[in-house]
């Protein structure tokens, strides 16, 4: 690791969020981005950690640290060491929450054959029920929501360095996807686009997708489609400095349409071009274009 890395490199990130959501695989990202990782630390001794490896931020300027309910203490004595932490500012550090789908979540366990730290002695349904319901607090709380339903380990991979290779701008995410398939968890503001004409009902369009401009022409001819967006980017530009101002790291913004293929990925793909500035990072995916 460069041993030059100056206190504007120093990251402290905490990864958790429900069992079975990827924070193993998050883990692994990290690692091969150059943080310093240690998986599941119990509570007691992460401010402890934090103050050891601070003082060795020279040689050891990115941290990334997975807490989750397999240590029984978390549940009531992270969110309190987090706030001591989030006090001293230096680094500031951060919570990541990985969650996904019940559905998802059920078939990964299946899958792994391993059972839900919560429910040893009864059905994994039970366990995530319960574990949901326990770290709401924390969810609250975090800087970073990632739903990785619709994710493979690549995948979320890609998304993690996207974001975590920017520094320490807030990174706006413009995600596109289709409401038949579930609106994003993770998103903090959702705009509904299904009142624009459909290209789906267009033969020579209809296996096309908003990022060709045949259908970007479509959707955008339509007058009422030019005056939606007007209004979509007066709304949102002027949020983000507010957000930054507030100390927000992560903006995540969905839009949606029925499938995810064509009017959603048309004016996704114009607003993450519209609100491209030095000041921030954007970061544009297509949920379900592909489906």
């Amino acid at each position: 690791m460069d041993s030059t890395s100056s206190l504007s490199t120093e990251r402290l990130v905490f990864v958790t969020g429900l069992s079975g959501s990827g924070k193993s695989a998050a883990m692994n990202c990290f690692e091969d981005m150059g943080f310093y990782c240690s998986d599941n630390v119990p509570s007691v001794l992460l401010e402890e950690l934090v103050r050891v490896l601070k003082s060795r931020s020279d040689s050891v300027p990115r941290v990334a640290i997975v807490v989750d309910v397999r240590e029984r203490a978390f549940l009531s004595q992270f969110l309190p060491i987090f706030k001591r932490l989030r006090a001293a500012h230096v680094p500031r550090p951060e919570i990541v929450y990985l969650e996904a789908s019940d559905e998802v979540l059920l078939r990964r366990f299946s899958e792994t054959k391993r059972p839900h730290p919560l429910s040893l002695d009864r059905p994994a349904a039970d366990g995530l029920h319960q574990e949901r319901a326990l770290l709401e607090d924390l969810r609250d709380a975090a800087d970073m929501i990632i739903d990785t339903s619709n994710f493979n380990h690549y995948q979320l991979r890609e998304h993690l360095q996207t974001v975590f290779q920017v520094g320490h701008k807030l990174v706006v995410s413009v995600k596109s996807f289709g409401f038949k398939y579930g609106a994003p968890l993770d998103a903090d503001l959702v705009f509904d686009v299904r009142f624009l004409k459909n290209p789906y009902y267009v033969p020579d369009l209809k296996r096309r997708t908003g990022e060709e401009k045949i259908v970007d022409d479509y959707v955008f001819k339509d007058p009422d489609a030019l005056t939606f967006f007007e209004s979509l980017e007066s709304f949102v530009k002027p949020l983000i400095p507010r957000y930054i101002r507030e100390g927000k790291a992560y903006l995540n913004i969905a839009i949606g349409c029925t499938g995810g293929r064509h009017r959603s990925v048309a004016v996704a793909i114009r607003l993450a071009k519209a609100l491209l500035d030095p000041e921030w990072a954007v970061n544009l995916e297509h949920r379900d274009a592909r489906k």
